[in-house]
């Protein structure tokens, strides 16, 4: 996929890239900090049919939602033959909110590896015992069906 990189001088930074249909889809970093996602009109990839203005948090989950399923997908597919181990991508709860992944137990209580933690659209592979967690990550998880189970319920209640 190419990215496209455009200087839009006195206002920001606009990325973007061609869907299939030729329609455009981007984001416009503007100099102040304000974030917009845009997409194009088919016929004029330089008029926008759709703007819409995006808090950085905002930013940040739709990073999430879009970067999380693929990470998840490639990890299927890597261990499409290995039969019994399933992928599963698990939001932190309240509970763990501050604390460290050691603090779950994860491993020891489940059998479930985290292989990756996403936050604020950047993906932290490998996170360590000392890793802290905040409220709304997205652990990328890796173990049997009963462990990914028993894991879900740990994150969420404690």
């Amino acid at each position: 996929m190419n990215v496209e990189v455009t200087p839009l001088p006195g206002i920001g930074v606009r990325k973007d890239f061609a869907l299939r249909g030729g329609r455009r889809v981007g984001v416009v970093t503007h100099r102040d900090g304000k974030i917009e996602l845009i997409v194009s009109h088919e016929d004029d990839p330089d008029a926008c049919l759709a703007e819409i203005g995006l808090s950085a948090d905002e930013a940040a989950a739709l990073a999430n939602l879009l970067g999380a399923p693929q990470l998840v997908a490639q990890l299927r597919e890597e261990h499409a033959e290995l039969p019994g181990i399933h992928t599963r991508q698990i939001p932190v709860g309240p509970p763990f909110d501050g604390r460290t992944l050691g603090d779950t137990a994860l491993r020891t209580r489940t059998g479930v590896s985290v292989v990756a933690v996403m936050r604020a659209g950047q993906v932290h592979p490998s996170p360590g015992p000392d890793f802290t967690l905040t409220a709304g990550d997205l652990m990328v998880t890796v173990g049997t069906t009963e462990g990914l189970d028993d894991a879900v319920a740990i994150l969420k209640k404690g």
